[in-house]
């Protein structure tokens, strides 16, 4: 006879009352319209406040095209070779024993432990006129700083861990069997990849690089720091909305803002979708 106010092993615990959890879905749902719904309809009520002419005459601008086009170039850069560092970190850290695997791992996740700002402060530190290799690639009359590789290069720095998180799991949950068989029957490297290796990883890869891709277009910390912010030369997205508000071109910059947005909830939507496919 069991004791009142116990359960039996493996039962399920008990639901809370329906009062509970219609008070716990309500506050969530505010929690989520305060902190996101409000803030995205704001940013669009704005945009188009002065009426859809106003939003394309300063959409067209030629500076804010130009940070269009500079943001979506690095993300165009910047997400395809994550992707290869991912598969090629991921293969490695999940295939092999080595000294250093640990470290390795641990390195590759750096990025998501420091501020951005600070990356870009020790780019500029290392490319810089007086930085450790400036003074080479001055004499090579090589630019990186204040350039397009500069910015490459930190947007690199921040996404480096997003494919490798992804498929680094999946890897290891299903093991090297499929590729050791395909081995024995005389398969190439590049078939194992082509024909064992990348249809199973392949959702977990394009999710990555999808959460890669959105960091790349909204990154502002790193890029603020080794572009200069040059007026129509390295002004990312992020980076012409804070200068249209230095402006006090406040209707430009929540023009801006919502192409931005618009990028973000693009993102958000293949997000969903990936995340479907892969369950």
């Amino acid at each position: 006879m069991s004791t009142t106010g116990t359960s039996a092993p493996g039962a399920l615990a008990p639901r809370p009352r329906r009062g509970v959890e219609r008070a716990l879905i309500g506050l969530a749902l505010v929690l989520t319209a305060g902190f996101v719904l409000v803030p995205l309809l704001y940013i669009f009520a704005r945009a188009f406040g002065a009426g859809w002419g106003a939003f394309a005459h300063n959409v067209l601008d030629p500076g804010t095209l130009h940070a269009i086009g500079l943001t979506a170039l690095v993300a165009v850069i910047v997400v395809p070779v994550n992707m290869a560092f991912g598969i090629a970190a991921a293969w490695a850290i999940a295939r092999f024993r080595f000294p250093g695997r640990k470290a390795l791992l641990t390195l590759i996740e750096i990025p998501f432990s420091i501020s951005p700002i600070i990356a870009g402060i020790c780019y500029l530190l290392l490319y810089g006129r007086n930085g450790l290799v400036g003074p080479w690639l001055m004499a090579l009359d090589l630019k990186v700083l204040f350039a397009l590789p500069g910015i490459v290069l930190v947007t690199l720095f921040v996404t480096a861990p997003f494919v490798m998180r992804e498929v680094l799991p999946l890897m290891q949950a299903q093991g090297s069997e499929q590729e050791e068989a395909a081995v024995t029957l005389g398969a190439s490297g590049w078939q194992i990849f082509r024909r064992v290796t990348l249809p199973n990883i392949r959702w977990a890869l394009l999710y990555g690089a999808v959460l890669c891709g959105a960091r790349a277009v909204g990154e502002f910390g790193a890029v603020s720091v080794v572009s200069g912010m040059i007026r129509g030369q390295t002004m990312t997205l992020p980076l012409q909305i804070e200068l249209l508000f230095n402006d006090l071109n406040i209707v430009g910059a929540f023009a801006a803002a919502a192409v931005l947005t618009l990028l973000a909830l693009v993102v958000l939507v293949l997000k969903a979708a990936m995340e479907a496919r892969r369950r």
